[in-house]
């Protein structure tokens, strides 16, 4: 689920990019191509309430051009990255891509994908856009980039630091309306378009865990309780939005435009998923599972009875990516979800076993269609879109995230000792 920039570039200036020192670049770039050359990786991560093991430093960066894996789902996952990498622009729909090859780098510890996000396109030149949700996977890429090659590049960081801080500054986390959330824009911004708040704004909340984990500067932490609890005089978004029982209700609207949960409360599931992991707060994984189960109940509506895909939304990179942080931090509760996701992405692979009536998978390059629905007819922007870097950056964060906890639940039922942090 996403919006049009073009529409808006022709009557919004482009948002200031954060400022970016250059020693970081340089550090950045020098950095990147260190690890790739001297083959240095992960240092030892703190231990996490409730994840898979992490089995990357066991094996060496893979340095062959061309990277050939044997397991299935990473052959279609590369398969889909392959045209990612040839449509990619340093947006948004860029970052996306990004975030899903972080998952496929920390399972395969392939150079060519480091390379690419370090050199060929630095994740240090991804665009803040227009809205907050704009920079929210800019600075999720950079952070998981961070993280799967080893926690010790700190301008990957920064920069992600910058990206939020500016929008915080600028206003754009408010209790406008009532209750504490992040906006598109800042209340009162001189904008032609409507200024609202959805669960992709409010992103910004897994950012500021993720910068607290990285930093344990106690502001983002605060302005993620923030956010979720509110305060003595505003409400957050749980008192606001969270019905109970997985239930989610706030404003209606188009999906990209104005509805304020795009996924029926999937969203939160990342976001609440970040607050357990720096938290250890029970009551937040509490939220994240039933939100889960609720979500692919195909008794609730929202996914197919099958194949288990969304019936009426785009956005499948982001609906698979949240779904698999609820996994991760619940591989017991949620023990269904990899089955079903895998489900969903066989359907899109084999465009719904031979019978969808538009183009789920374009064989010819593997190009993936926006929306999953095999008839068409979701909500969403460019749904029909096949093969485009918002499409295939949507499918490259789903194939990738999947592969990753796939791989990840595999190594825990042999290992169910070994326990390290993980995303």
């Amino acid at each position: 689920m996403s919006k049009s920039h073009k529409n808006r570039k022709k009557h919004q200036a482009p948002a200031a990019t954060p400022v970016k020192k250059s020693l970081s670049k340089i550090f950045f770039a020098v950095g990147g191509v260190a690890l790739v050359v001297a083959i240095i990786f992960l240092t030892t991560r703190k231990q996490e309430v409730s994840s898979p093991p992490i089995t990357r430093a066991q094996k060496p960066i893979t340095t062959s051009p061309a990277y050939q894996p044997t397991e299935l789902w990473l052959q279609r996952a590369y398969a889909v990255d392959n045209l990612y990498h040839h449509v990619y622009t340093p947006g948004w729909e860029g970052a996306y891509g990004a975030i899903g090859d972080a998952y496929l780098f920390a399972v395969t510890n392939d150079s060519a994908l480091l390379r690419f996000h370090t050199v060929q396109k630095s994740l240090l030149h991804l665009d803040n856009g227009y809205w907050v949700d704009d920079r929210v996977w800019a600075c999720i890429a950079e952070l998981k980039w961070w993280d799967v090659t080893g926690r010790w590049n700190m301008a990957l960081v920064s920069d992600a630091s910058a990206r939020y801080t500016q929008a915080r500054n600028e206003g754009r986390l408010s209790h406008h309306e009532g209750y504490w959330t992040w906006y598109n824009w800042q209340p009162g911004a001189s904008v032609n378009e409507k200024i609202f708040t959805n669960s992709n704004m409010n992103q910004m909340i897994t950012v500021a865990c993720l910068l607290y984990d990285a930093t344990y500067d106690q502001r983002f932490l605060d302005d993620a309780l923030l956010v979720w609890n509110g305060d003595a005089q505003f409400p957050g978004v749980e008192k606001t939005l969270y019905r109970g029982d997985g239930k989610w209700e706030g404003r209606k609207g188009r999906a990209a435009f104005g509805d304020e949960l795009p996924w029926k409360g999937t969203g939160y599931c990342s976001i609440g998923a970040a607050l357990y992991r720096v938290t250890g707060d029970a009551q937040y994984k509490k939220i994240v599972v039933a939100t889960a189960k609720r979500i692919m109940d195909p008794r609730n509506g929202w996914v197919d009875p099958d194949d288990f895909f969304q019936i009426h939304m785009d956005g499948n990179g982001a609906f698979v990516n949240f779904l698999i942080d609820a996994y991760l931090i619940a591989p017991a509760e949620l023990a269904d979800i990899p089955e079903k996701i895998e489900k969903t992405l066989e359907h899109v692979w084999t465009n719904h076993h031979g019978t969808a009536r538009v183009t789920l998978h374009r064989e010819n390059d593997n190009g993936i269609r926006n929306g999953w629905n095999p008839n068409g007819g979701e909500d969403g922007y460019g749904v029909n879109e096949v093969g485009t870097v918002h499409a295939q950056g949507e499918a490259v964060r789903a194939f990738g995230a999947f592969a990753y906890a796939k791989y990840a639940a595999k190594k825990s039922e042999m290992d169910s000792t070994s326990r390290r942090k993980r995303w």
